[in-house]
């Protein structure tokens, strides 16, 4: 018979043993004891069995203390934990996973064997789950295009290797797509250009935008409306304002962050795995992280995208010959001169001449400053780039030279002796105190 020094039990055993034993003594039917234990009667003889053969080590089940067939092995574990601790440090462990099956060696480990791995070693998993509060949840749009997500996350995307960004990016609501993203330095209009100028190229325009009531979207929300405003009917537009309502895309203000969730989860896994990769890759510029941003984005979206329940797209094309640049941009509207030039900081600039032959006309044009710095305008269907005009011709007038300054005589001519100054009434010395004019006034020349 095999016996055991030490025998622990756990509390199902402990259970087990109780019950068992009543049993071997007579005081309870097998039949009551399985439903009290939950097993088969079957099972409850053969149980018996044991205990009475082996005591109470024959309840400890037999794989106890043995090592799975299926367990890692140590090497494999070892190195694991050396990623971990190094170019993968910080990873999640399902990033950690995939990430490991992509490597030029890959280990094909799932993410709960890695946790497992990691939290056997003292590594614990960087960010932890926090219970989420109780809001209802909104259905997805039904088809992909029919609202975008937008927002800007100010985070310290390259910890202590560069300065701190902003990540502004949309998301659709329908398939969970980021359809385009940007890192600036803080959250501007220009990001906003910059994100759905890409989306407008990669998918089409969408149906709506889905923002907050920041001050990029919308004016000064708190004030009484202007008299222009109220004769026009709406309020005044701001950039990204005007750029959406030309493109025919809808503006829909959240009222909480809540009420836009999808774009704020999607910021926690961005801050999870975008920064890891960030890290490994060793970016320390915005430009840097905007070109491995290029990389991640595709990524992204094969391995969190879902289906939309309808597969048409809601996208639409993008319609006119007026490129998305000349819209995603910023519009000033400016007086035409009389010499066909425009008033511009640090300069005018020059309108060139029209393709239909036509004058400027003293009126009014809209300048495009396009996101790379390019000037142009708009006139009859067709843009014309602008250029710093050339400065006013100077104004010619004639100069004042000092006499003596431009005739010098070759010789000196000789000077005569010095004779005493005789005063005179424009002489400009001044009479001595002991002059007659002093003492006899009356005298005085006038």
């Amino acid at each position: 018979m095999k016996t055991r020094e030490t025998i622990t039990l756990d509390a199902r055993a402990q259970q087990r043993l109780i019950v068992l034993t009543h049993v071997l003594a007579g005081e309870l039917d097998p039949a009551i004891a399985a439903q009290a234990l939950e097993l088969s009667r079957r099972q409850v003889h053969r149980l018996t069995e044991r205990l009475r053969t082996q005591g109470a080590a024959g309840l400890v089940h037999g794989n106890r203390g043995r090592v799975p067939a299926n367990r890692t092995n140590e090497d494999l574990r070892s190195q694991i934990v050396e990623v971990a601790q190094g170019p993968l440090a910080g990873f999640n462990p399902v990033h950690m996973s995939e990430c490991l099956a992509e490597a030029e060696e890959p280990i094909e480990l799932s993410a709960r064997t890695v946790r497992r791995i990691l939290v056997a070693a003292g590594l614990r998993p960087p960010r932890t789950r926090r219970r989420s509060q109780r809001h209802d949840r909104r259905e997805r749009m039904a088809q992909a295009g029919m609202l975008l997500q937008t927002d800007g996350s100010t985070h310290d995307w390259l910890e202590d290797r560069g300065p701190r960004l902003t990540l502004v990016g949309g998301i659709d609501d329908a398939t969970s797509t980021i359809t385009g993203a940007n890192f600036r330095a803080a959250e501007d209009a220009a990001g906003y250009f910059t994100m759905l100028t890409e989306t407008v190229r990669t998918y089409g325009v969408p149906v709506a935008l889905y923002t907050d009531r920041a001050g990029i979207f919308i004016k000064e929300t708190n004030r009484p409306p202007t008299l222009a405003e109220q004769l026009a009917g709406r309020r005044s537009l701001t950039q990204v304002g005007r750029a959406l309502a030309e493109a025919g895309i809808g503006w829909i203000g959240a009222g909480s962050p809540q009420a836009k969730g999808r774009v704020e989860r999607l910021w926690g896994t961005l801050q999870d795995r975008l920064l890891s990769e960030l890290r490994r890759a060793k970016v320390d510029s915005a430009q840097g992280a905007n070109a491995l941003l290029a990389w991640y984005l595709p990524r992204h979206n094969e391995r969190f995208g879902v289906p939309a329940a309808i597969e048409t797209p809601a996208w639409r094309p993008w319609c006119g010959d007026v490129p998305p640049e000349a819209v995603f941009c910023f519009h000033y509207r400016r007086r035409i001169e009389a010499d066909a030039t425009v008033s511009w900081p640090g300069g005018s600039l020059a309108l060139p001449a029209r393709a239909d032959g036509r004058a400027w006309g003293r009126g009014h044009v809209m300048v495009e400053e396009r996101l790379d710095g390019s000037l142009w305008t708009r006139a009859a269907g067709r843009h014309y780039e602008l250029a710093v005009a050339p400065p006013d011709a100077p104004l010619l007038r004639a100069r004042h030279f000092e006499v003596a300054a431009l005739v010098e005589p070759e010789i000196e001519p000789a000077r005569a002796p010095e004779r005493e100054a005789i005063p005179s009434a424009h002489s400009a010395t001044r009479p001595a105190p002991t002059h007659p004019w002093r003492r006899y006034p009356a005298i005085r020349p006038r």
